[in-house]
């Protein structure tokens, strides 16, 4: 199915030991695209995971740090958090926080403690949930922690001043492109004839504001804000703006990533869990 609404998707807490975030998962073929929650006042202890993450707020402020790199993240603001990148995101006292989340599915959602090795095997969101509700905790694994800190150069990109920004006066696209994963945010006005293409790469689409009409192979459906559009790769599909103007954010697999996931062995594949649905 490639049309979603989170809120009517199951919320679950991502790494309850380690985070208050809660929230649905959309699974892909390369990623994982994910709505995530956190209550004012409430976060992430400092952690970190093998894949890239991309955040996007859409409520609220973030405390955030990437490496040693301290911010206060708001809504237009994009972070990239590169593989193996020490990371921490907190809501602040201000209220509730609501933010984009994705990751590529070289591991699982659920992140590592800073100061703790990577295990032979990624547990899943239903795994970690059933053990730390079990009373129990991690085993502690033997070896040195792979989280990098230093050297992560710059990981903030100040997009629009706010969500709600004024409509500017043509097509508009921020381009970012990790080695894993690529985030656009466009704004695109009525009037613009937006071709039809066969997808490259795995997509997702999140409406900020407006309506799209979207195609993604034979099925057709007005997306309004807070809608996500799912395309799976090699799949044709259009987009055409139905209202004054449309903002979206974009999110695609790339090269890189495809052929690390399309080649890996059995054990590599048993270790990410991607085999595994529900991570």
């Amino acid at each position: 199915m490639p049309f979603y609404r989170f809120e009517n998707l199951e919320q679950k807490s991502l790494t309850p030991d380690l985070s208050s975030a809660r929230g649905p998962v959309i699974e892909g073929e390369y990623m994982y695209f994910c709505l995530v929650h956190k209550v004012a006042g409430t976060g992430s202890e400092p952690h970190y995971h093998p894949n890239e993450l991309l955040i996007f707020p859409t409520r609220g402020e973030i405390n955030a740090i990437v490496g040693k790199d301290r911010r206060v993240v708001t809504p237009g603001t994009f972070v990239h958090a590169p593989a193996y990148a020490r990371h921490s995101m907190k809501a602040t006292e201000s209220g509730d926080l609501s933010y984009l989340y994705i990751k590529d599915k070289t591991w699982t959602v659920v992140g590592l403690a800073a100061d703790q090795a990577v295990p032979d095997k990624a547990f899943t969101v239903d795994e970690i949930n059933k053990l730390i509700d079990s009373g129990a905790q991690r085993q502690v694994v033997q070896g040195q922690s792979q989280a990098i800190v230093e050297g992560l150069n710059e990981c903030y990109y100040p997009l629009v001043e706010s969500l709600d920004a004024p409509q500017v006066s043509a097509r508009r696209v921020y381009w970012i492109e990790g080695e894993r994963l690529a985030f656009g945010l466009f704004d695109v006005p009525s009037g613009y004839a937006e071709p039809e293409l066969v997808s490259d790469h795995e997509m997702f689409i999140y409406v900020i504001r407006g309506e799209l009409q979207a195609r993604v192979g034979n099925e057709k459906r007005a997306v309004g804000a807070t809608e996500v559009v799912q395309i799976p790769r090699g799949t044709p599909y259009q987009l055409d703006t139905k209202s004054s103007f449309v903002r979206y954010a974009m999110v695609c697999s790339t090269p890189w990533l495809e052929a690390k996931i399309d080649n890996m062995s059995p054990h590599e594949r048993e270790q990410s869990r991607i085999h595994n649905s529900a991570n």
